[in-house]
C-alpha cells in the first residue's frame, strides 16, 4: 500500500478529498482521489462514484468517478498483532445519561409509540499521535470480514471504520440486502445462544425490510436467520435478495430503506423522531451508508452498487477520536446491559487506536 499512502499524503497536504477502502474478505485496497476540493451531492442516484451519506438529511455527498483518479493495490501482509482490549475507565456521567435515555426509550415502547428504537452515543478518546496510515492498516488487518475505510473531505472531516453490515448490493437487476440485529460479546465457544429479546428484535427488522421492498421488487427470497461474527461480537443475520423491476428505480429503494431499522427503529418515522429529539448530539455520518454507487471502482463495471451501513466508525477531530456506538432497544431492554453493549462495540475502534 506504499504508493497509495504517498498519494494520500499529497492529498492531505493539499486538503483534497479521497477515500481508501477494502471490501469484506478482499485482498486489495481501492483509493479514489478527487482532483478538486468541491463537495458534490447526488442528484438522481444515476451518478457513479463513492457515496458517503449521513444518518439524517436529504443531501448525500459523493466523490464522482469522473472527477477522480482511482488506484487499486494488492494488500501486503501486515504484521499487526491483535492487541488485548485496551483498559479504560468508564465515564460514569455518560453511563448515567445513556441509561436514562434507554429507560425513556423503553417507556415510549411500552406506551406503544413504536416497537423498537436504536439509541446511540459518542465517546471521545484522547489520541496523542494519530497516524492515519497505521490506524487504517490496523483496521484492514484486524477486521478482515468487515468493510474497512478511511474517508476524507475538507468540508466533512476524516472518518474511519470497519462495518459488518451490508446496506445494499446491486448487480444489474439483482438486489441483495441483509437484516442484522441482536448483539452479544464473543467467547471461546462458537455455540451462540440467543435470548427471545434478540430473536424478536431481528425478526422485526427482517419483516420490515421485506414489507417495504414487496411492492418495489419481484422474486423476493429470505434466508433463515443465522449467527455471524463481526470483530469481537456476534449478531443474527438474514439474507434478503430480489429482482429490481424496471419501473422501480434505485433512488426510491435507497430512500425507502435508509435509515434501516437496524440503526433507527420501527416504525421508522416515529423512531427517528424520538432519536432526533432525545439523543442530544448529531450522529452526522454514523449510521448513514457508504460505498460504490453504479460502478465497481476496481473493474469499472457499471450497473453495480456495493453499499454498507456506517457502523463501528469514528471521526478524527484534532487530537481526539470521536467513537460512535449504539444498540437496539425493545420493551425488554435493560439499561445497564445496553450501556455495556455500547462499551463492547467501542472496542472495535479503541483497538486500532492503541
Amino acid at each position: 500500500m506504499t504508493d497509495l499512502f504517498v498519494k494520500v499524503k499529497v492529498h492531505q497536504e493539499q486538503q483534497l478529498p479521497f477515500v481508501l477502502y477494502v471490501k469484506p474478505n478482499a485482498d486489495r485496497v481501492i483509493g479514489v482521489f478527487q482532483e478538486n476540493d468541491y463537495l458534490y451531492f447526488l442528484e438522481d442516484f444515476s451518478e457513479k462514484g463513492f457515496v458517503f451519506a449521513p444518518f439524517d438529511g436529504e443531501s448525500i455527498p459523493f466523490i464522482p468517478q469522473t472527477k477522480s483518479e482511482v488506484y487499486v493495490e494488492k494488500i501486503s501482509e501486515t504484521d499487526f498483532i491483535m492487541s488485548p482490549n485496551p483498559t479504560f475507565s468508564i465515564d460514569e456521567e455518560a453511563k448515567m445519561y445513556f441509561k436514562a435515555l434507554v429507560a425513556k426509550g423503553v417507556g415510549a415502547i411500552i406506551k406503544d409509540e413504536f416497537k423498537k428504537v436504536v439509541l446511540s452515543r459518542k465517546e471521545v478518546v484522547e489520541v496523542n499521535s494519530f497516524e492515519m496510515e497505521t490506524v487504517f492498516k490496523k483496521l484492514v488487518a484486524f477486521y478482515p470480514t468487515a468493510f474497512r475505510y478511511c474517508f476524507f473531505h475538507p468540508k466533512i472531516g476524516m472518518w474511519l471504520g470497519a462495518t459488518p453490515e451490508q446496506f445494499l448490493k446491486v448487480n444489474q437487476q439483482t438486489l441483495h440486502t441483509v437484516a442484522l440485529a441482536g448483539t452479544q460479546a464473543s467467547t471461546a465457544s462458537n455455540n451462540v445462544v440467543w435470548q427471545d429479546k434478540e430473536i424478536e428484535e431481528q425478526r422485526l427488522v427482517t419483516d420490515y425490510i421485506t414489507q417495504i421492498l414487496e411492492d418495489k421488487v419481484s422474486e423476493l427470497t429470505v434466508s433463515s436467520p443465522y449467527s455471524v461474527k463481526a470483530g469481537n461480537l456476534w449478531h443474527i443475520k438474514t439474507d434478503i435478495s430480489a429482482t429490481i423491476d424496471n419501473e422501480s428505480n434505485l433512488k426510491e429503494i435507497i430512500k425507502t430503506l435508509h435509515p434501516t431499522s437496524a440503526v433507527c427503529g420501527l416504525p421508522k418515522v416515529a423512531a427517528k423522531d424520538f432519536i432526533l429529539q432525545n439523543e442530544y448530539y448529531n450522529r452526522e455520518y454514523y449510521s448513514g451508508f457508504l460505498g460504490e454507487l453504479n460502478i465497481d471502482l476496481a473493474t469499472f463495471r457499471t450497473d453495480q452498487s456495493d453499499l454498507f451501513v456506517n457502523l463501528r466508525c469514528m471521526k478524527r477531530n484534532g487530537k481526539q477520536a470521536e467513537l460512535f456506538v449504539g444498540c437496539g432497544i425493545t420493551k425488554d431492554s435493560i439499561p445497564e446491559a445496553e450501556f455495556m453493549e455500547t462499551v463492547n462495540k467501542s472496542m472495535t475502534m479503541r483497538k486500532v487506536l492503541h
